[in-house]
């Protein structure tokens, strides 16, 4: 029989409507996993267990005196340190941001809580989401639970361990350019990255505020679904959100994926990708083709310029962004011993930044400076465009596209630390999404050497309904996403509590 601390959502929301389990235990089996855990892989920047318990014994009287509940009422999850959280301290993993306590929910926290969910904590990442490692925090690395040698990726990679080894549900991530996917590839986790405007980002502390989008982390499609159906929506707080209908995505579940046209970019199956992955890839090909999908080649040309326009795009956003960070309204500041405002300034982002984080925001700035912006900046944008043609004319062939999530599976610790290049390449294939805005899941496709290899399934725009579909068929094939971690417990406490 599975712990609890095992279940799917689906089955544990089944169980606590038939009063077989209580709110209370569910959180208090993932309370006792963290615990468990926590010490080796180190998900967490904080642990939010007295108010978790708190929340999950509120819903169990709610329940009992027969009072409505919502669609997730007594479900453990995780929240990215990226996402502000009135009362709990949100610091994207950096000094600068340390001691920062919100006075309010970001929206999709607030639609957790309306939905029941329960926070059990705030999980670590690559410093303001900056990195595809979960090494660039100013707090300590998160380890992968399938080696603890390995990184989990980034940036989200706290939110993809928490859910690999039961130490929540679900999770919330953020993706910049593979934030959410690629460590949801790295440790074998349903990891969808939506439409731009799809998810509000209000209360998102952004790094790229073009590129960010909000999105889950789960352990099925199916379950995916259920955290989308919360957070998808219009939001008039923010100005970047879609106003248009929210469909059901559990409706879209049916299973079937017989007709669909699925395009194989060649672009995708180039030098650097690992054997093992490719193979893994080219199977899944076959089972979908077994389930009656129609799969065809096609090319995504400037797929080549991702990566390069990104990093020009990307960081200067960023330079932008973190200008705020003065050491004057809020936050980290250096005043002691310090004579005036421009040097309360530069000491202050001297010592609460981290090393990429300064190396983005100085990449950032030099390409908006006078005389290189449109050298640069300009040429990046246009290169953007071109990306996202690229994909309008492959939708109008296929409905979803597939590929590599990521080139390599999960790298060594402080193996690509040294080198921001052969880093930055590990998000090739995740990148051009985010600059064309579209959609994207990340599943669990098999292993190589005993290690997850994810599959990303591309849609267009407002395409997620598809994505999920095509991924529960893929669940229903196979059974790569009900393996767990061979990690044994060992009773540590975790690193902070509130």
């Amino acid at each position: 029989m599975a712990e609890l601390w095992q279940l799917s959502i689906s089955e544990a929301l089944d169980k606590l409507a038939r009063r077989e389990i209580s709110a209370a235990d569910l959180t208090r089996a993932h309370l006792d996993r963290i615990e468990a855990v926590e010490g080796r892989v180190r998900s967490f920047v904080t642990v939010t267990d007295q108010d978790a318990m708190r929340e999950a014994e509120q819903i169990d009287r709610m329940r009992g005196e027969g009072e409505a509940l919502g669609p997730l009422a007594g479900i453990p999850l995780a929240l990215k340190d990226v996402l502000c959280t009135k009362g709990v301290r949100t610091t994207c993993s950096s000094r600068m941001l340390e001691h920062f306590v919100p006075p309010y929910d970001a929206t999709v926290v607030s639609r957790l809580r309306q939905a029941g969910a329960i926070a059990v904590g705030k999980t670590n990442m690559d410093e303001f989401a900056m990195g595809s490692s979960t090494e660039n925090s100013a707090f300590f690395p998160t380890r992968n639970p399938w080696d603890l040698d390995r990184v989990p990726g980034g940036s989200s990679g706290g939110s993809a361990a928490a859910v690999a080894v039961g130490e929540a549900m679900g999770s919330l991530g953020s993706d910049t350019g593979g934030s959410v996917r690629q460590p949801g590839a790295l440790t074998n986790t349903v990891a969808l990255k939506p439409t731009y405007g799809r998810v509000s980002r209000f209360g998102l502390i952004a790094f790229a505020s073009s590129l960010d989008q909000i999105g889950p982390f789960a352990r099925s499609a199916r379950d995916a679904a259920h955290l989308m159906n919360v957070i998808a929506g219009y939001d008039r707080l923010d100005s970047t959100s879609v106003n248009r209908p929210t469909p059901d995505y559990l409706a879209a579940l049916t299973g079937d994926v017989k007709g669909l046209r699925i395009g194989v970019p060649k672009e995708y199956f180039v030098e650097g990708v690992e054997p093992g992955v490719k193979q893994v890839v080219d199977e899944a090909i076959k089972t979908f083709e077994g389930l009656g999908a129609e799969i065809g080649e096609v090319s995504l040309p400037h797929t080549r310029y991702g990566v390069a326009a990104y990093y020009i795009i990307a960081p200067a956003e960023c330079s932008a962004n973190l200008a705020r960070y003065d050491g004057v309204k809020y936050g980290f500041s250096a005043r002691d011993g310090v004579q005036d405002l421009v040097q309360t300034t530069a000491t202050t982002r001297a010592k609460g930044f981290g090393p990429e984080v300064k190396r983005r925001i100085m990449l950032g700035t030099y390409a908006l400076s006078a005389g290189y912006y449109d050298a640069y900046y300009l040429k990046a944008e246009k290169v953007r465009t071109l990306i996202k043609r690229d994909f309008d004319k492959a939708f109008e062939q296929f409905d979803v596209l597939i590929g590599p999530t990521s080139p390599t599976v999960a790298f060594k610790l402080n193996e690509k630390l040294s080198d921001p290049y052969a880093m930055y390449l590990n998000d090739v294939f995740t990148i051009p999404v985010n600059l064309a805005g579209n959609c994207a899941i990340s599943i669990p496709g098999g292993f190589s050497d005993g290690l997850p290899v994810g599959l990303q399934l591309i849609g267009p725009s407002f395409g997620e309904e598809t994505l999920l579909r095509a991924s529960d068929a893929f669940e229903h094939a196979t059974d790569f996403h009900t393996r767990w971690p061979a990690l044994p417990q060992q009773k540590r406490p975790p690193r902070a509590r509130k």
